[in-house]
């Protein structure tokens, strides 16, 4: 597994030599763009507006556009500079939290922790105690230029780093446009919907759900490559906009009725007159 970031993981004056590796990959279908008369891959060149010509890497500069057309310049040393220094410290957890006051609309992408040289006694300490405890680390951690705030957590038996969003990253719910300030439904509608949840709930299995529109891609792309007519599924039958709630609800409850095993009941019933 390939290593994204070495350093080390401090609680307290406890020092855990650490990687840090991708949990997650992206599955995207990736499409290149090609010039359709000739199929040739289109080249994406930097060019200057202002000079009418290309330009290199060598010739680019980052630079902060503090008002619109103005602009600090930045220098790559300065930069670079900054962030060695940012990416030398140790990862310090600063509190611990419960995983539970930690709403998921902060949380941005997951990394694998592994012991480094010296580290694994550490590690597992850190690892028992938070399981005992039932807390997570919050600590701050620089990757890839920038300085992510993130949960320290153990899933299955391994440390993962969650990187989170700073406070001043989400969005206030309060500007969401057009969410009804007060509750407008019947006592009736709430027990149904109510009904339809514990009808449909479940423990969580992830590995029942799937990508269709990805594998379906696929298909069509294997499909093309071998010369093949590729044929579309049929579409299921989409709900049409709510009109009536309730007779919606009730609709969607006579769906998710487990079916009823008469047969053999009757077939017994029927068996023991006959004898």
């Amino acid at each position: 597994m390939h290593t994204i970031w070495k350093g080390s993981l401090q609680f307290g004056l406890v020092n855990i030599p650490v990687k840090l590796h991708a949990a997650t990959e992206e599955k995207d279908v990736k499409f290149r763009t090609l010039h359709k008369p000739c199929h040739t891959p289109i080249k994406y060149e930097k060019v200057c507006p202002n000079c009418q010509k290309g330009v290199d890497s060598a010739e680019l500069v980052k630079a902060y556009e503090y008002t619109p057309g103005k602009f600090i310049v930045l220098e790559e040393g300065d930069l670079n500079k900054l962030e060695k220094e940012m990416e030398e410290r140790a990862v310090e957890i600063l509190d611990f939290v419960d995983m539970a006051e930690i709403d998921p609309i902060f949380f941005r992408r997951a990394y694998y922790l592994s012991p480094n040289e010296g580290g694994g006694k550490a590690y597992s300490l850190l690892r028992k105690a938070l399981e005992k405890s039932k807390k997570v680390g919050i600590a701050k951690i620089m990757i890839r230029s920038k300085v992510q705030l993130s949960a320290v957590r153990v899933f299955e038996n391994t440390l993962v780093l969650e990187t989170i969003h700073f406070p001043d990253e989400v969005r206030k719910p309060a500007d969401v446009p057009n969410v009804p300030a007060e509750d407008k439904f019947s006592d009736q509608e709430l027990e149904i919907a109510l009904l339809l949840i514990d009808r449909l709930s479940t423990e969580f299995s992830p590995e029942k759900y799937k990508d269709d529109y990805r594998e379906s891609l696929l298909e069509l792309i294997e499909a093309k490559k071998k010369g093949e007519e590729f044929v579309t599924p049929d579409q299921e039958e989409k709900p049409s906009a709510v009109t009536d709630l309730l007779a919606a609800l009730q609709a969607s409850i006579d769906r998710t009725k487990p079916e009823k095993k008469t047969a053999g009941k009757k077939g017994g019933k029927l068996a023991r007159k006959k004898a």
